[in-house]
């Protein structure tokens, strides 16, 4: 993989560090979770060749500092720090851009903002439980995850917060201990570090955000929504599935899960390059 460029951008309240690859129109790929740009190594060689790919880590994860550590966040401020991105990378032409999970959410709400900017908006799993039809449950489980994580701390919270993705109300059994290579060992400490702001700020302002769907309705033509072959009916994907059937588009299928992206890197890149055609 090619060496990035990188860069960084004041923005209101934060400062954003991004990496820039390739050549040809813009990219731009919002990651969720605590990984950042990281998120996205195993895609950006292969879309390079054919875009301009920009990743960045948002407000507050990795290289991308807060200037108020506590500060709480909101869905239009990371939306806005994608604008912004934009238009410092290609001012006034129009551009692609992917979200998975959070960074989806945030892909949502760039483009009922500002669609003039945006040809192309694929929103992979993003969680806005709040238009789903049992959206009080998802709110309980919300409350459970913000009382455990307040009195017993980031790892129990995580495990309530995995067992309500799942549906299933139990913690997932342990991982086998693995010898992990240098990269991928750097990679994992930096996710997580990144846990507590992620379920104490980012987790509660996201997945509690209501998209405007009569908005999305007149945009339907430059959104792709996307889940999972493998988390069809699991809680991060039925947001997606629920917006494309209210809206009348297809459900656009990609490889693995809801982290697909890592787990499933080339197929990943040609199943978005291929949307991105179409």
């Amino acid at each position: 993989m090619t060496t990035p460029t990188t860069g960084s951008l004041r923005v209101p309240g934060a400062t954003l560090h991004y990496d820039v690859r390739g050549r040809g129109p813009l990219l731009l790929l919002i990651p969720g979770g605590t990984g950042g740009a990281a998120a996205f190594d195993g895609l950006v060689g292969d879309l390079a060749a054919e875009y301009t790919v920009a990743t960045y880590d948002p407000r507050g994860m990795a290289r991308s500092t807060l200037d108020d550590p506590g500060a709480e966040q909101r869905v239009a401020e990371h939306a806005d720090d994608a604008f912004r991105l934009l238009e410092a990378l290609s001012p006034g032409e129009p551009a692609r851009v992917f979200g998975s999970s959070s960074g989806a959410v945030a892909a949502l709400h760039l483009l009922t903002a500002h669609p003039e900017r945006l040809t192309r908006v694929v929103a992979h799993e993003p969680p806005v439980v709040e238009v789903l039809p049992d959206a009080d449950r998802h709110r309980a489980l919300l409350a459970r995850v913000r009382e455990v994580f307040r009195t017993e701390g980031v790892w129990p919270a995580m495990a309530v917060f995995a067992a309500g993705l799942r549906g299933d109300g139990a913690a997932a059994a342990p991982e086998p201990e693995l010898r992990l290579p240098p990269q991928a060992a750097a990679r994992a400490e930096q996710t997580m570090a990144g846990l507590p702001y992620f379920v104490g700020r980012i987790v509660p302002a996201f997945m509690s955000y209501t998209p405007d769907t009569d908005r999305l309705a007149a945009l339907a033509d430059r959104l792709v929504l996307a889940c999972g072959q493998d988390s069809r009916g699991e809680l991060p994907s039925r947001p997606a599935a629920f917006l494309a059937e209210r809206l009348g588009t297809e459900l656009v299928h990609f490889p693995g899960g809801h982290t697909g992206t890592t787990t499933h890197p080339a197929a990943f890149a040609a199943r978005l390059a291929a949307v991105l055609r179409a």
